[in-house]
């Protein structure tokens, strides 16, 4: 524990709802995560709205029934009251002194022993039949390169004597991606584009032949700012309200065609998914840890620089990928994990990235989205990419008991990401998942 956490953060509180109080649940009472879902319907009947909703276990508490149901303290109704009309966004506008207010009341409110109980047990649905949307619709989406691992591994496969250019170490580096292309993953189709065969011939356009993914963690701005006044370090955290996890699906043929001279485009901008709960940073406030540079390494520029960012810029969570081909769904077999890293090894912080972004005065609004880049571990079988797992395509791996083996991604393949956060003297805090399917080319 740190300076950071309170009473919501006790590792020995318990919930009412018992499956909240597993060791290996994602959504235990320390992390109430939010999120927008409507019951699922029968086959051929018309959907339910759309309403907000909070992860307790494998339950999800409806706050539009909550908010209707329950009695709750005087100051805590209106805020309710927006996420009962669905108003995510413009809670999360509210600011960190309300998101706090209302973590602590539903704290209170589904820990053990809690007189609301009886009222919000009415109020509970569960996960399983529920359909999850999408938690904003982000106006913007901008993706980093905040992984310096995976930086390196991708720069060694183009320029083995310099894999980092200059700038890196400097400034984080980042571009603007499609807002309207974000989803929840399921069916991801793929794309077709110009590519190249070799570098001698002319390029045609195929469908992409070294579709990948890429593990991040998608943050969310809560409140924006205005146009001309950039968010300082001092302040960039409460701009911020929490994070998911993000998938920037890559189509790497594509990419390498068209990147230069103005960088990404059509090799990202037909899919990106998210996570559908947003997990606080007052969650994760456990799991806080100070921001490192290898030493020897340039010092942040002042405007990059705060004493609490170095204290506790960096959040200790724990990243997956797993993928089950097609052949082993229809044989009945698990998915298989390819990677493990943390996102200590990103190399610029959350505060770092929303800072640098509004630098400049560029206006950031409610709802935006913003990609750390693919968080990568140090060691070979850590990457977050097949790009980097295959040597760009050059070493194919065998997935683990199976004989099949992967460069790229095939049709058919399910990518998942998942992540947690896990340490003494803290409940363990998950993110959820998110998978995507590949679809044959149209």
């Amino acid at each position: 524990m740190n300076s950071l956490t309170d009473i919501t953060h006790d590792p020995a509180l318990r919930s009412w709802v018992t499956s909240a109080n597993a060791p290996d649940a994602d959504f235990p009472v320390q992390n109430l995560p939010l999120g927008r879902f409507r019951p699922k319907a029968a086959a051929g009947a018309e959907h339910h709205p759309w309403r907000v909703g909070v992860a307790i276990g494998d339950q999800v508490l409806d706050l539009r029934l909550a908010h209707a149901q329950c009695p709750w303290p005087d100051e805590i109704y209106p805020l309710l009251g927006l996420l009962a009309q669905d108003e995510l966004t413009a809670f999360l506008a509210l600011g960190r002194p309300s998101w706090r207010r209302l973590r602590l009341a539903l704290s209170m409110a589904l820990a053990e022993h809690s007189e609301q109980a009886p009222f919000l047990d009415l109020c509970l649905h569960a996960q399983a039949d529920v359909e999850m949307g999408l938690p904003l619709t982000p106006r913007d989406y901008t993706d980093f390169y905040a992984g310096i691992h995976h930086a390196v591994t991708v720069g060694k496969l183009m320029r083995p004597d310099n894999p980092l250019l200059p700038n890196y170490k400097w400034v984080p580096i980042g571009y603007h991606g499609r807002a309207s292309s974000v989803g929840l993953g399921g069916g991801v189709r793929r794309p077709r584009g110009q590519v190249k065969s070799s570098a001698d011939a002319p390029p045609i356009y195929a469908p992409c032949r070294r579709l990948d993914y890429e593990l991040e963690l998608g943050l969310w701005v809560g409140v924006g700012n205005d146009l001309g006044h950039p968010v300082s370090m001092a302040s960039a955290e409460d701009h911020l309200y929490g994070v998911s996890l993000l998938n920037d699906w890559s189509a790497r043929d594509m990419q390498a065609w068209e990147y230069q001279p103005l960088g990404p485009f059509l090799a990202k901008s037909f899919a990106t998914s998210v996570s559908p709960w947003l997990v606080s940073l007052d969650a994760l406030a456990p799991f806080r840890r100070p921001a490192q540079r290898p030493e020897g390494d340039p010092e942040p520029l002042p405007y990059l620089d705060s004493d609490f960012n170095r204290a506790f810029g960096a959040v200790d969570i724990t990243l997956e990928v797993w993928l089950q081909t097609a052949r082993m769904r229809e044989g009945g077999l698990p998915a298989v994990r390819l990677s493990q890293s943390n996102a200590l090894d990103a190399y610029w912080t959350p505060a770092q990235l929303l800072a640098h972004h509004t630098s400049n005065g560029c206006n950031l609004a409610t709802g935006d989205l913003l990609g750390t880049g693919t968080l990568s571990g140090p060691a070979p079988a850590q990457g977050g990419s097949l790009l980097e797992l295959s040597q760009g395509g050059k070493q194919p791996f065998t997935l683990a008991g199976s004989d099949e083996s992967r460069s790229f991604l095939e049709d058919g393949d399910t990518v998942t990401l998942r992540a947690y956060c896990q340490a003494p003297g803290a409940m363990r805090i998950g993110l959820g998942q998110v998978s995507g399917t590949v679809l044959p080319s149209f």
